[in-house]
């Protein structure tokens, strides 16, 4: 898949205007507190328009922010944007910005574990009652609508297991029910690139900025993009609540930006190969990856999305014991293990059948062995599936060894 030649353009050329930039090609770093006023009128101006790109406090943005929240806004084709610290800061400030003791949402059971875990316990606390809808509801999360529901919030694909919502379905019967409600989506996963969600009538599109837009695993952002009706509460919510970022994570991720199209190119044939790879291995059972045709969800993908990131999953036949996944999971010689996704290095994570469970309350899990989790980054294709055919052999060497010692008894 292809996405359009203008985003291209957009992430070339947005948030680049002559008073960001200063006559260089990218836009300053501007690191204020304070912003000094020469007059008392100056003051009165900059207070009237803080929320309009006004230098006004440090915490409202400098320079080097308004850059980027153009930038994005133009990415995502939204009103506003707001930044903050990290992912999972923009998905837990966005929700608080629309709910009250009394209120109800409606959140996806593959949303992103930190996720799950703000309303299990923060809104749980805060008297916020938050009800899981199975990844696949489509048109009939009409029925899970209460008369106090505040927000739906959407994740595509899946966290770990990357099924993907038949979106439209969803958006048409909540609007259906209440257009007032506010829709939300982590979309980290396209970058905003390979999904506009606000052209699906989406409220705020959410990235952890983290991942694609910054691109090079070095720093931590979070930016949530809103339409017109959402962006004013958001924004005056997020800046009561203390949420900022600094000046020079704001530059890196919009300089981020300028390379987002090419690196997603190639997170996206390389990912692809090393899926196809994988779906014919003996040891693995199946491949969740949207962009094949047997991935749950893979008729959604094709009609909504424009093409597909670096991030998939595939399930072994067999749950490994812990010796095993050591053994699996240790002597990768390309392939790191850590937390995030998104960066130009390849990384790989394990999960059993029963972690993913316990993140499934509504459906649980049709599996029963590990899961294997990766992110397809910028080496070589051959060396990248070399390694991993490497990882697979230890297991059936790893299985060898332990049939030898039963043998012997």
């Amino acid at each position: 898949m292809k996405f359009p030649k203008e985003i291209q353009t957009t992430l070339v050329h947005s948030g680049r205007k002559r008073l960001y930039t200063q006559g260089a090609v990218n836009s300053v770093v501007q690191r204020a507190s304070s912003i000094v006023f020469d007059t008392l009128e100056a003051k009165k101006e900059a207070t009237k328009n803080r929320a309009n790109g006004e230098l006004f406090y440090g915490r409202r943005g400098t320079l080097t922010h308004f850059s980027l929240q153009e930038a994005m806004c133009e990415l995502e084709e939204g009103a506003g944007c707001y930044l903050y610290p990290c992912g999972t800061a923009a998905i837990t400030n966005a929700i608080l910005a629309f709910v009250k003791t009394g209120d109800h949402i409606l959140l996806t059971e593959g949303a992103y574990e930190p996720t799950q875990e703000f309303c299990n316990h923060i809104l749980q606390d805060l008297g916020v009652e938050t009800t899981y809808f199975p990844v696949m509801i489509g048109e009939h999360i009409a029925q899970q609508i209460k008369p106090n529901t505040k927000v739906v919030f959407l994740e595509a694909p899946s966290s770990v297991t990357m099924e993907v919502h038949d979106i439209p379905a969803i958006v048409k019967a909540v609007r259906k029910v209440n257009p007032e409600i506010v829709i939300m989506i982590d979309n980290s996963w396209s970058g905003g690139v390979f999904f506009k969600a606000l052209q699906h009538d989406i409220d705020i599109s959410i990235q952890s900025g983290t991942k694609y837009l910054v691109g090079h695993s070095d720093a931590m952002i979070g930016t949530a993009v809103a339409n017109e009706r959402c962006w004013p509460q958001l924004r005056e919510r997020s800046y009561l609540m203390g949420q900022m970022c600094d000046a020079d994570t704001a530059y890196v991720t919009a300089r981020g930006l300028r390379t987002l199209a090419v690196r997603l190119k190639q997170h996206q044939e390389s990912s692809l190969k090393v899926a196809q790879w994988l779906a014919k291995h003996p040891l693995v059972d199946r491949v969740n990856h949207p962009a094949l045709a047997n991935s749950v969800g893979h008729k959604f993908f094709k009609r909504d999305f424009l093409g597909h990131s670096g991030l998939f999953s595939f399930i072994l036949k067999e749950r490994l014991s812990d010796a095993q996944l050591a053994e699996f999971l240790d002597e990768f010689q390309l392939f790191s293990m850590a937390y995030s996704w998104g960066g130009f290095e390849s990384l790989i994570l394990a999960n059993q059948p029963e972690d993913i469970a316990a993140i499934r309350p509504v459906s649980g899990v049709d599996f029963k062995g590990t899961l294997v989790r990766i992110h397809i980054g910028f080496e070589n294709i051959d060396d990248l599936i070399a390694d991993l055919e490497a990882g697979l052999n230890r297991i059936n060497i790893n299985k060898n060894k332990i049939t030898a010692l039963q043998s012997l008894v």
